[in-house]
């Protein structure tokens, strides 16, 4: 059953909470035009009091009541999200806490890349970022040189780009450094030394950097400022950097097969180029550590560097968490023989689940505690890779997603917050150049250091505001994915009874054990031995849990989504297993024929809360299966009359 600090929480499938927000957003409109009215209240109207009775107003807002009409009206075709039938993609219903907040600032519209356009909301962003850090394990105290750094971006795609932008700054910043040659500044003896840094060499160089600059008068510190801009990459471009030091080459990036497609989108944004992106082969839809040991031992014989190396917590199709603390480990590992680089998480996804593992003092709860509270969850490796995270260089995780926020709100977040500076840029009309110790005098320069040139305040408050009503531990935010993974452990009980109720007539497996609530599920009639005709099965039962643009939204009855298992993603033991458990022919795989050269399996999003039982007999998940059954039976029986 639902827990109850959960019923406030939402507008609830039903608008239940109608009341609430309605009072809401009325009070702070309210608010919002009591403030304007009191800016200047000695100036009159700019408005005329009459102006309603004008026959030009009346014509203005009978056209803009036409056109919202018909905007809402088309808004009906919507796919609900909000509804527990909705079980198909990373999206539910929005926390009103973050929705009424997103409402109450739209009207003020800060634009957050500076404190002279966004005087309050930058301070919530700064805030929001510490908010995460501290979710994350890094150190989110402002007044330490160590502090963490975050913001918001419009999603997780430009989240992992700062990323690539940050890693790869950091990457040539000592390679610079060596060719400008300041005094008094201990660098690498060579320049592929110097492009192998660790990550806390990086940053004890800045610091070095700066002390040097400090020392210098003014108009020296500007002649070394420029010198230096010579010499960077993001003054030479990649061609002109590596061009300077032929001892070099182009860096790779690994990441695994399970990546999601923004890491190509970065690679060719950045110009490192698609090619040096590597892919990692999975073991269970997680990296394969052994493989990558001997990707990095490759590259230190054939010295070609490599800018960074990708974890996923929670992947985009299973939902999938990898072996995180193996990868810190490795860098470090590495870093010893000389092969540096930066490891970064894409927790897009699953970013959030670490509240479960966060107790309020911002420790880490011991899985012995965790596993008390649910059947199966966490793993042993889940939790070890979730104490790593405070050990990642940077992390990407998606408040838009399991933190039930509006789109669009991403966020990137950096470990050490002194390595931002490598990405700061200066437009005297919107920056000041002063480099404060004060951590929230500096970065309220926002837009120096991120991607964009403009962004929503509002996006922030709604972030920072929800964090603040549902503090980021087990206790408070906690509750909402408890929920979800509560869910994920009735919904595979229950594909248990369904596989069983369906036996001689339909071969049900999950093809991976999730590590977090997104599950598949690969279905082939029984008895069928044909790939292309077990991927033409379900994508006819996907078509009836697809929205159709042409019917009404009411005429389906649950919404799914799907992807599929590719052999080149998998390797050859774990598609051989998914054959053998499916009963499918291997020679039926890939064998020139249509739609056969990967299986198609649904997928399913178990991030409603109110997926289970709330106290009036219903289980949409059971109600789920049962129509599951129904949609494949039919297919079945069309299927042998034909």
């Amino acid at each position: 059953m639902t827990s109850p600090s959960i019923h406030p929480c939402f507008l609830g499938p039903y608008g239940e909470n109608d009341a609430l927000l309605e009072k809401l957003v009325v009070e702070f409109l309210r608010d919002h035009v009591y403030w304007r009215r009191n800016v200047h209240p000695e100036d009159p109207p700019a408005i005329p009091t009459g102006a309603a009775g004008e026959p030009a107003f009346r014509d203005f807002e009978a056209r803009m009541r036409r056109e919202l009409h018909a905007l809402s009206a088309s808004l009906k075709r919507s796919v609900p999200f909000h509804s527990p039938r909705y079980i198909g993609h990373m999206v539910s219903d929005l926390l009103l806490p973050g929705l009424a907040a997103q409402f109450l600032t739209l009207p003020y519209n800060p634009n957050n890349v500076s404190i002279d356009a966004a005087p309050v909301t930058i301070d919530m962003e700064l805030k929001a970022g510490l908010q995460l850090a501290r979710m994350f394990g890094y150190v989110d105290d402002p007044a330490r040189p160590d502090c963490a750094f975050g913001h918001l971006t419009s999603g997780g795609t430009l989240a992992n780009f700062q990323a690539l932008r940050l890693a790869l700054a950091c990457k040539a910043f000592p390679v610079a450094l060596r060719a400008s040659a300041p005094p008094g500044i201990v660098l690498p003896d060579d320049d592929w030394s110097a492009f192998n840094l660790d990550s806390k060499s990086v940053v004890a160089l800045v610091d070095q950097w700066n002390a040097f600059l400090a020392s210098c008068p003014p108009r020296e510190r500007r002649q070394w400022r420029a010198r230096l801009a010579g010499h960077r990459l993001e003054s030479l471009g990649l061609a002109g950097f590596l061009a300077a030091h032929p001892d070099l080459r182009s860096p790779r990036v690994f990441a695994p097969v399970t990546a999601h497609y923004s890491w190509s989108k970065g690679m060719k944004l950045t110009g490192l180029g698609r090619a040096q992106l590597q892919l990692v082969p999975e073991r269970g839809m997680r990296t394969d550590t052994d493989a990558l040991e001997e990707m990095l031992a490759r590259c230190q014989r054939e010295r070609e560097p490599v800018l960074m190396v990708v974890g996923v917590m929670g992947s985009t199709e299973f939902g999938t968490i990898d072996p995180l603390h193996e990868l810190v480990d490795a860098r470090e590992r590495w870093a010893g023989h000389g092969l540096g680089f930066a490891v970064h998480v894409d927790a897009a996804w699953g970013g959030y689940l670490t509240t479960l593992f966060r107790q309020p003092d911002g420790g880490l709860r011991p899985l012995q505690d965790m596993r008390e509270e649910f059947r199966d969850f966490p793993a042993p490796e889940v939790h070890a890779a979730v104490a790593a995270l405070g050990r990642a260089d940077s992390i990407t995780v998606d408040p838009h997603k399991l933190g039930y926020i509006p789109y669009g709100a991403g966020a990137f977040l950096c470990r050490d917050q002194r390595a931002m500076q490598l990405l700061a840029e200066d437009a005297d009309y919107v920056f000041s150049t002063d480099q404060s110790p004060d951590y929230f005098q500096r970065f309220r320069q926002l837009g120096r250091y991120i991607p964009e040139g403009s962004k929503p305040g509002a996006a922030a408050a709604a972030v920072y505001v929800t964090h603040k009503v549902l503090p980021l531990d087990h206790e408070n935010f906690g509750a909402l994915p408890r929920e979800s993974i509560v869910a994920t452990e009735a919904f595979r009980t229950a594909a248990t009874r369904f596989s069983a109720r369906m036996q001689g007539r339909l071969v049900c497996k999950l093809p991976f054990e999730p590590d977090s609530n997104l599950v598949c599920l690969a279905l082939n009639p029984a008895g069928n031995t044909d790939v292309a005709t077990m991927n033409r099965f379900v994508r006819a039962l996907h078509r009836s849990l697809s929205y159709d643009p042409g019917q009404p939204v009411q005429s389906r009855e649950f919404f799914g989504s799907m992807t599929t298992l590719q052999p080149e993603v998998m390797g050859a033991e774990e598609t051989t297993r998914a054959l053998e458990a499916l009963g499918l022919d291997p020679a039926t795989l890939d064998a020139g024929g249509e739609d056969d050269d990967r299986l198609v399996i649904l997928r399913h999003t178990l991030m409603n809360p109110f997926l289970l039982d709330t106290g009036n007999g219903i289980s949409y998940l059971e109600m789920y299966f049962d129509y599951l059954e129904r949609q494949a039976m039919a297919l079945i029986e069309k299927a042998a009359a034909a």
